[in-house]
């Protein structure tokens, strides 16, 4: 039988069709029906690895987290990762496509990568009781909608019964859902079985007559007003949301305190092409950290630990640090500092990138030449789900006990290492044992170190480990509080859930999929944290 199908749409991007869908992935899933996510494309820097060792939108994982399952490329066959203003690096199945202009990805789409989509959905269909779809940007780009496979066609393909979200944050609301139904055609109109209004702070009162008034005008019920939830420890999709969380400077009261009980100042550079900035929601989570995205200079000064972050495009990333003067900074910094680098940062880290086959920028650079490696860019991707224990034993000039790590790996770059090199950690993919690799190196004075591990700082006892080390280098006391991050999660997803739920009519929504739903049921939790035996 083929699943049941709800789909999220937007009056726009970055309205919060993301987390809704997350939020409806465990509502469905709290029920005790088997659910998973769908989005046919998705356009973002932040992405993650797959059970099968494939790439997918990082929203689609922390969906896929939500309701309890194990994140499948299945759930985005297409992944938009962008190479500037003009071109795209297009990775469908979980598998570089090409690179391709705007313009050409346009027209090939629909010929070329439907039955890619109608597979993939087919795939998840079978396998699961309740699809939850989410939309892309908004489904009325009437200049967009003849080769769009990711809104009204996936509806139409799915049989999905639509909600339609619009952010009262950003202002217009009301003229936002009225717009894009007017933009629909008569029967893309009719998919649409009711909206919300998300993000809304301040008096529900005020709003009602407004909303009485949209729904005679759509001749479409309001299933709902979302809350403003601040403070979830749940990701931002894609860039759109880094400025609400960018500090760019830091605070006199950050810079004066001298005290030894300060917060650990961790400035991470902003690169340009700046990918998987969700690597470090835990670090800015921790009550002990003062966390700074940075672009000058100057800021470094102040910093205890930098990190050179991920990077779609390493070699230009490097190249515009040196045009601004970082490079030099950095290198002083090191001198003194506390420096580590993921992924693409690691590679920045090292003495040379050559990119023979230019899969980013072809042609060789020198590295900042803080760590002994030299990377060479390929036309494979590595993509993988890993763990595996430090092979160095001391960072930053503190031994780590008994130290596993844990993340996953999205590169094309191969790292060789030179005569005498440490490197820092032994890694084997979750997925195959026998997957065995070298990962990383720390430099011979341990106060440089990189990695290919992305969500390294989610693990815990590394985390920890981590701001520990660092706080002693600098004379500081230890933390009186930390944070249990993976129970912050779901706790979140748990908050998320309880919200939408009690905000939104439910009753309405499992209706449109035939599906009883009850109310007063006991408190989700998720599979992996009960397996790990995470206490509440």
């Amino acid at each position: 039988m083929k699943a049941r199908a709800i789909m999220v749409l937007g009056t726009g991007s970055h309205v919060g069709k993301s987390l809704l869908t997350a939020a409806l992935c465990r509502i469905f899933a709290r029920h005790g029906y088997r659910v998973a996510p769908f989005k046919s494309q998705n356009m973002s820097l932040n992405s993650a690895a797959t059970i099968e060792g494939l790439e997918i939108g990082r929203a689609q994982a922390l969906q896929a987290e939500a309701a309890g399952v194990a994140a499948s490329v299945h759930m985005n066959p297409i992944l938009i990762k962008p190479s500037g203003d003009h071109s795209s690096q297009v990775v469908v199945c979980g598998k570089i496509w090409g690179r391709v202009t705007a313009a050409n990805y346009h027209r090939r789409r629909i010929e070329e990568l439907l039955p890619v989509v109608r597979e993939s959905y087919d795939s998840l269909a079978s396998q699961y009781e309740v699809i939850i779809l989410e939309g892309a940007g908004s489904p009325a780009e009437i200049n967009l909608k003849q080769h769009d496979i990711a809104n009204m066609r996936m509806a139409e393909m799915a049989e999905a019964r639509c909600l339609l979200v619009g952010d009262i944050d950003r202002g217009g609301v009301f003229a936002s859902l009225l717009g894009t139904l007017e933009l629909l055609e008569p029967d893309e109109r009719q998919r649409i079985r009711g909206f919300a209004i998300n993000k809304f702070r301040g008096d529900a009162k005020l709003l009602e007559p407004g909303v009485r008034m949209i729904e005679e005008r759509v001749q479409k019920p309001c299933v709902g007003v979302v809350p403003y939830l601040p403070s979830l420890m749940l990701e931002e999709e894609d860039s759109l949301g880094l400025p609400a969380i960018m500090q760019t400077q830091w605070t006199p009261a950050q810079t004066s305190d001298s005290s030894t009980d300060r917060a650990l100042r961790v400035a991470v550079i902003a690169l340009p092409s700046f990918s998987n900035f969700t690597d470090f929601d835990s670090l800015r989570a921790e009550p002990s950290v003062s966390f700074l995205f940075c672009r000058t200079a100057e800021a470094l000064t102040w910093a205890d630990v930098v990190i050179l972050p991920g990077s779609k495009q390493t070699v230009d990333d490097l190249l515009w640090m040196k045009r601004s003067g970082l490079d030099i900074a950095i290198k002083r910094y090191a001198q003194t500092g506390l420096i580590a680098g993921i992924c693409g940062g690691m590679q920045m880290l090292g003495k040379t990138i050559n990119d023979p086959s230019g899969m980013e920028r072809e042609g060789s650079v020198a590295g900042l030449g803080l760590l002994p490696i030299h990377t060479l860019m390929q036309t494979e991707k590595v993509t993988r789900n890993a763990k595996g224990q430090l092979a160095a034993a001391v960072l930053f000039g503190q031994h780590f006990m008994d130290c596993g790590v844990a993340g996953y790996e999205i590169h094309i770059g191969h790292t060789d290492y030179e005569k005498g090199a440490t490197h820092f950690s032994t890694l084997f993919s979750k997925d195959d044992p026998s997957d065995i690799s070298r990962d990383g190196c720390v430099s011979a004075d341990t106060r440089v170190f990189g990695t290919y591990l992305h969500g390294i700082f989610d693990e815990d006892n590394f985390r920890h480990q981590f701001l520990d080390a660092a706080r002693v280098f600098h004379k500081l006391s230890s933390p009186v509080i930390t944070n249990p991050w993976k129970q912050l999660r779901e706790d979140s997803l748990n908050r998320l859930a309880r919200e939408v739920e009690s905000a939104l009519d439910m009753k309405a929504v499992f209706d449109w999929v035939g599906l009883p739903y009850k109310l007063h049921l006991p408190e989700y939790r998720s599979p992996q944290l009960r397996r790990a035996g995470v206490e509440r």
